[in-house]
């Protein structure tokens, strides 16, 4: 069996590699799902929602869809911006 020689360069090209794995793996899961599209089940769970509301959003436009087939498909990035256009701030009064 023959012996391999790992070089300081071989060490860095290594280390380099794996924070890219890292980097990937990190943005998949940082509270983001790794679908684009979210089926009305997913979203549904994602905002904790009955599924009457999450069609009173649909109907009143407030969350837009796409439907293919009999299927309803949502963009997250559409959720996400539903979301903060709907953030308020609480100010507090004493």
């Amino acid at each position: 069996m023959a012996a391999e020689i790992i070089t300081t360069d071989d060490l860095i090209t290594f280390k380099i590699e794996l924070i890219e794995e890292f980097k990937k793996l990190l943005e998949e899961h940082s509270g983001n799902p790794a679908k684009k599209w979210l089926k009305s089940p997913d979203v549904r769970e994602l905002l904790n929602i009955s599924p009457g509301t999450l069609q009173n959003l649909r109907v009143n436009g407030t969350l837009p869809f796409t439907k293919i087939g009999g299927v309803i498909y949502y963009d997250y990035d559409d959720i996400q911006k539903m979301l903060l256009e709907n953030k308020q701030q609480r100010s507090l009064q004493f």
